[in-house]
């Protein structure tokens, strides 16, 4: 009779739903370590965007040499000249920039560790190699140098990642607090509206500690406020509109796509030129992806090339609100309740 019981209570706990959610979870393990394994345990730079400044000839020469390289690291151009290489650089149209005398046997590298250091170090070790295979040297010059309290410039993506987790998690909350999903339009646009006050907070509270407090980023303490309070109710309201459709496994989705797929694939331990295909093309279209470039571009190089990063994560923030929205309308006509401004 004893076991009978156990195995009914086990019955009575393990329901469908709960199976479904376990195997969820499951899977969502599974992908975690899918993506962030198959994004960064073999970083190697593809088809870096990269300039070549020297006369004519040499030039052709060294862009044609870059461009054969085993693997294909580089894209490279030809750039007209030094300021023109560095205003490039600054404006992040590429990564770095090889400047040939012929009349030396020194050749000098620009490079900007502020976009990450570990793509700079890894430019540099390249053209020592290269420039080595043909009797020359090569000094490295940085651009836009990373802060020496940001290591490896990890910074920037530390202080998006944490907006991120702020959004999702104020999200969730808001949404299980009184149910997992929005009881009617009205309640949606009051956990919208708590949402971008919650943004608002902490986009200022992480701004302030990685600037004034800690001094790890430089950068417009304003600007990075403004970047954090996007990012948070970018992630919030998508969280949110999630769980209108889907209701608590929307939170799952949201991991999924912020976490699983967003955080390996924004640039942060390793720039994009050195992420495999996938992930390099699906990083600047996600919230993490976009708010590192753009904090970074904040940070180091003078707020240059943030257009589109900015207009990813408007186009997330303007979908959650109108998903959220419209899924709240949706359920509410579906239960059969009048909605607010119906005739009686």
């Amino acid at each position: 009779m004893a076991q009978r019981t156990f195995l009914a209570e086990v019955k009575d706990a393990v329901t469908p739903r709960a199976t479904l959610l376990v195997v969820g979870v499951i899977a969502l393990q599974l992908l975690f370590i899918a993506s962030y394994v198959g994004a960064l345990h073999d970083p190697k730079p593809k088809d870096v965007p990269f300039g070549v400044v020297a006369p004519q000839a040499a030039a052709e020469q060294a862009v044609a040499r870059l461009d054969k390289l085993p693997g294909s690291p580089f894209d490279p151009r030809v750039v007209a000249d030094e300021a023109a290489a560095r205003a490039q650089i600054l404006n992040r149209d590429i990564d770095g920039a090889l400047l040939i005398n012929p009349a030396r046997t020194t050749d000098t590298l620009l490079v900007a560790s502020g976009g990450g250091t570990v793509l700079a170090n890894t430019l540099a070790q390249y053209l020592t190699v290269l420039e080595a295979s043909q009797q020359r040297t090569v000094r490295t010059v940085d651009v836009a140098p990373a802060s020496s309290q940001d290591f490896d410039g990890l910074t920037s993506f530390y202080l998006v990642v944490g907006w991120c987790v702020g959004g999702y998690l104020c999200a969730s909350i808001l949404a299980i607090s009184t149910g997992a999903r929005p009881a009617n339009p009205r309640r949606a646009v009051i956990r919208l509206v708590v949402m971008a006050l919650v943004s608002i907070v902490g986009g200022l509270g992480g701004a302030v500690i990685v600037g004034p407090v800690l001094g790890a980023l430089p950068g417009s303490v304003m600007a990075l406020w403004g970047l954090g309070a996007l990012v948070t109710f970018a992630v919030g309201a998508a969280t949110l509109g999630l769980q209108g459709i889907f209701g608590i496994v929307g939170i799952g989705l949201a991991i999924l796509l912020v976490v699983i797929a967003g955080n390996p694939s924004a640039g942060g331990a390793f720039p994009l030129p050195m992420l495999p295909p996938f992930w390099k093309a699906i990083g600047p279209a996600l919230p993490p992806g976009a708010g590192t470039w753009a904090a970074r571009s904040i940070a180091y190089f003078e707020g240059n090339d943030t257009t589109a990063s900015l207009l990813v994560l408007s186009a997330w923030a303007a979908a959650g609100i109108a998903v959220t929205l419209v899924a709240a309308v949706l359920r509410e006509r579906r239960a059969g309740e009048p909605l607010p401004t119906q005739v009686q």
